[in-house]
């Protein structure tokens, strides 16, 4: 058996101390030393049989001729959720689960349990829920809310008040559970450590004992991380580098929107999006996302412009929003909400130099809807239009809607995705799009239901959509 004991180990230099110091004494670098668990092999040398084993087990095979790997997918009965683990959980996974507190990834990860649960079946796999920040009671009382309690989660969703990571992987092992859920990793810790929970060393050696066992076993296992203050996951950076997906629940939790990304997956896309609404008995999937993010006015309203946008393979419409105001004293503020603020300062830039809309002399207010962040440059154009709107207190013509990249010489550019995001938006009933003139040469797309105007410049975007013309700039000044 290999013996295990713990180290300070520098993560600059790698050189290993008995205790904590502040300064690696060999590379001299400051608040490197992190504790980790060191283990020394067994002196027993192999037998000539073993050596060969290992040797053909090790031996290289042409690309070819490798099986392709028949990867079976566990899923947890959340559409939305199964949507963005690329079609559920893969069984032998580590996922990561992240978001602000309070933002709802205990209730959703006891959802998923409990979907996991009906699917397997009582005569089947159970689900092992091991909670370091919570009594079993606390659990009982969500699954009560949450309506669980009467259906298969019951009986086959198993709760444990337990943070020691032997433990967990002792009764995991034992059990053969389907899905293993750990709440959180924070508070997770390992014995052969002295740090506290929540430490460096402790996150990320509980998160490799957690690796071994979903690889060596074949079971899925989930954990919950918590964020900074600047929205990153805590803890070190190798533990997203260890896991196989890293998913994050976002949005505003005074609202009820959710959004569930994927920032890392293995086994599936990035690209794709869920959205959830928390409602009284937990996370429900929305029936339409693209309309969620839609806000109804009574009338026309400056500064408002709809962009449909493309999350993965989904369409959503999405309202931008603007407010300029002239600066009474000081430097004019730029603020956005939701998108990129340096984008923001740019578009008021290229504004004032190419299209004749000047906004040196004014405060600057940008958001999405909704509490939605987006980083698509498509959202250039629906920003400027919004913007141009507030400054002239004109509405731009109703049912429209806007998308594509503004260039710094005041120039669009299209975007992808460009004909399924027209379609979707006359779905919704939405009649005229204002799109960027294809750099080819071609005609823009034909959409039923939907007048699509090609145009090249921004100036020329602004004349279409506040009705003005975009010939003359003294009527944008």
């Amino acid at each position: 058996m290999a013996k295990s004991h713990s180290r300070f180990v520098c993560q600059s230099c790698g050189d290993a101390f008995l205790r904590w110091e502040g300064q690696c004494r060999t590379c001299e670098a400051w608040n490197t030393l992190v504790e980790t668990v060191v283990r020394e092999p067994a002196r027993a040398g192999r037998s000539p049989s073993t050596s060969v084993v290992l040797a053909g087990r090790g031996a290289p095979e042409p690309l070819r001729s490798i099986a392709e790997a028949d990867i079976p997918r566990l899923s947890v009965g959340i559409g939305e959720l199964d949507r963005v683990l690329g079609g559920g959980l893969v069984p032998g996974s580590l996922v990561l689960l992240s978001g602000e507190p309070g933002i709802g990834k205990s209730t959703l990860l006891l959802q998923a349990a409990a979907g996991v649960a009906a699917r397997v079946g009582p005569s089947g796999g159970h689900v092992l829920y091991a909670t370091g920040e919570e009594s079993s009671g606390q659990v009982r009382l969500r699954a009560s809310r949450l309506g669980l309690l009467d259906g298969p989660a019951g009986e086959a969703v198993r709760v444990v008040p337990e943070s020691e990571i032997g433990r967990i992987v002792e009764l995991a092992r034992t059990e053969r559970p389907g899905l293993v859920i750990v709440d959180s990793i924070q508070t997770a810790t390992v014995d052969d450590l002295d740090g506290p929970a929540g430490s460096v060393g402790q996150v990320r050696e509980s998160a490799l004992r957690l690796m071994e066992l979903a690889k060596g076993d074949g079971i899925a296992v989930v954990l919950v991380g918590h964020v900074t203050k600047d929205g990153t996951i805590a803890g070190p950076k190798t533990l997203e580098h260890v896991v196989d997906a890293v998913l994050g629940l976002e949005g505003d939790r005074s609202a009820g929107l959710r959004l569930l990304r994927a920032s890392k997956n293995r086994f599936g896309s990035t690209e794709e999006v869920g959205v959830f609404e928390m409602g009284e008995h937990g996370l429900d999937e929305l029936t339409d996302p693209a309309r969620a993010f839609l806000v109804e006015h009574d009338g026309a309203a400056p500064g408002s412009v709809v962009a449909p946008t493309l999350e993965g393979s989904r369409p959503l419409l999405v309202e931008v929003q603007a407010l300029v105001a002239p600066v009474s004293y000081g430097t004019p503020r730029r603020t956005g909400v939701g998108i990129d603020p340096n984008r923001l300062a740019l578009l008021v830039a290229v504004l004032g130099r190419r299209a004749g809309i000047g906004l040196g002399s004014h405060d600057v207010y940008a958001n999405l809807a909704g509490g939605l962040s987006l980083e698509e440059p498509g959202l250039d154009l629906p920003l400027a239009l919004a913007l141009a709107s507030s400054l002239r207190d004109r509405p731009v013509r109703p049912a429209t809607v806007a998308i594509g990249e503004v260039g710094l010489l005041g120039e669009l550019r299209s975007v992808t995705g460009l004909e399924r995001r027209l379609r979707e938006a006359a779905r919704l009933g939405f009649v005229r799009a204002i799109v960027p003139r294809s750099a080819r040469g071609g005609p823009p797309p034909v959409v039923d239901g939907l007048d699509v105007l090609a145009v090249g410049t921004l100036r020329e975007a602004i004349g279409v959509a506040l009705e003005t013309d975009s010939r003359s700039p003294a009527m944008l000044v």
